[in-house]
């Protein structure tokens, strides 16, 4: 029998407190939440998991075709309802274009921060942006997933026409099992997504997107029983630069967030390379260190700090 995440017991201890996320690095593990969920404004309040950081309520691939009317009902019901302000960023995905026109004329649009797009190509970027601008206040996530992965030149004319919407774009989103799917391939739980075909389009990903300035989410780890391996893949998530991972479970957010707590050195090593009195080129923990081609990877340590602070030393240690 499939089951929820509401099945599963025990509940996971709730989450500590954090402040509203700015960036899309303090999105953390954004949790995905079918539209169908009874307790959809527990969730969005903060009353079940009260530390989470991002949700994106999803109409698509979570929701099946049949139930799709009654997805939309809820959210009818419970977008009106929610909490007016919250340190919880909340995402609403439509199915496609045509939910996203119903969505748009539903009441409390004004209470979510923004919109996850699926599937995003040439042809519904078009349709998806022409549908968004009547909310302009949401921001955009849209998701890269189809096979326009497979062609470099689809992907520069992507991020092209993605470069008209760059004020509103969070960050783009690596749809992992849909690119999977197209090769007919499903990620073993044994192996993280860079053990397979996966590692090669998401380095495609990044030297296509982020030197045009977008940031880019890392794909979900569909098993909820297998955190080793979680934890694993997150850590090669952060020396590519991927975060905001995609969680299905709210027993995988502390597992992924608590790898984006930095280690003690990076944060010394980081504090030093942004001083004001740093010398061109000097030599720290064993290693060469150059602000000017270091900082920005010290920023970004800063940043994490900030969020989700410093991991704790292990036990004898010592620099």
């Amino acid at each position: 029998m499939t089951r929820g995440w509401n099945d599963i017991q025990p509940r996971p201890p709730a989450l500590a407190a954090v402040p509203a996320p700015t960036s899309y690095m303090a999105l953390g593990a954004s949790l995905y939440l079918p539209a169908t969920r009874r307790d959809l404004a527990g969730v969005l309040d903060q009353d079940t998991l009260p530390g989470l950081r991002s949700a994106i309520v999803c109409t698509e691939d979570a929701v099946h075709e049949r139930d799709l009317p009654a997805a939309l009902e809820n959210l009818r019901r419970t977008l009106p309802e929610l909490a007016p302000t919250t340190s919880l960023r909340r995402f609403l995905r439509p199915r496609n274009p045509a939910v996203l026109a119903e969505i748009m004329g539903l009441d409390g649009l004004h209470h979510l921060d923004g919109l996850v797009l699926p599937k995003v190509d040439e042809e519904s970027l078009l349709h998806y942006a022409e549908l968004a601008a009547r909310a302009p206040h949401l921001s955009l996530m849209p998701t890269i997933e189809t096979d326009i992965v497979f062609s470099r030149r689809r992907l520069e004319g992507l991020v092209e026409r993605l470069l008209g919407l760059d004020n509103r774009i969070l960050c783009l989103r690596i749809g992992g099992n849909d690119i999977l799917h197209l090769l007919g391939l499903k990620r073993p739980k044994h192996l993280t997504l860079y053990e397979t075909p996966l590692r090669t389009i998401i380095n495609e990903l990044i030297m296509t997107c982020r030197p045009a300035g977008f940031e880019l989410s890392s794909p979900v780890f569909e098993h909820i029983d297998n955190p080793q391996v979680l934890r694993e893949e997150v850590r090669l998530d952060i020396i590519h630069g991927l975060w905001s991972k995609t969680a299905i479970h709210p027993t995988q957010v502390a597992t992924i967030e608590d790898a984006y707590r930095v280690c003690p050195d990076d944060h010394e090593l980081a504090r030093e390379i942004l001083a004001a009195d740093a010398p061109a080129v000097f030599l720290s923990h064993g290693q060469m260190v150059e602000p000017t081609t270091h900082s920005r990877w010290a920023r970004r340590i800063l940043e994490r700090a900030a969020i989700y602070g410093i991991a704790r030393a292990p036990a004898g240690y010592e620099r």
